[in-house]
């Protein structure tokens, strides 16, 4: 279902896969990659995250609002113990999120009335020219 997690690109991998006549070395010159890099083979998930898995893709689909603390408090009543940092990398692998709402710090009041810069263009050049004061409290 989740495969394994192989971090090289379409073109190392039809470079090492294929019996080109270049060498390797000449093929990595000429992708400006890591000769090292193309030795690479990615590992299957085991067996046992590949339920676990299954259990958090379920879960998910059933309450997506669910963050990662939350996902393990109910995998940790359904099975034995598992650890927050696993239920974080597994979600990553699978690429899912939970969904809520996120912050809206920056929205200003549309009935609020914005005040022009009036210093915008103006060339400031010797003391005293420009004064400013605070009101706030």
């Amino acid at each position: 279902m989740f495969g394994c997690w192989d971090y090289r690109s379409e073109e190392e991998k039809a470079m090492s896969d294929s019996n080109s006549a270049l060498p390797r070395t000449r093929q990595c010159k000429l992708l400006n990659i890591h000769r090292s890099s193309t030795y690479y083979r990615g590992k299957a998930a085991s067996d046992e995250d590949q339920a676990v898995m299954k259990e958090i893709d379920k879960h998910h689909l059933d309450k997506p609002f669910l963050g990662s603390r939350r996902l393990t408090d109910v995998l940790k009543e359904d099975s034995d113990s598992i650890g927050r940092n696993r239920v974080i990398r597994l979600m990553r692998l699978m690429g899912i999120q939970a969904i809520y709402p996120k912050p809206r710090t920056t929205e200003r009041n549309p009935d609020h009335k914005v005040y022009p810069y009036l210093l915008r263009n103006m060339n400031i050049n010797q003391p005293n020219q420009v004064w400013a004061t605070d009101i706030t409290e």
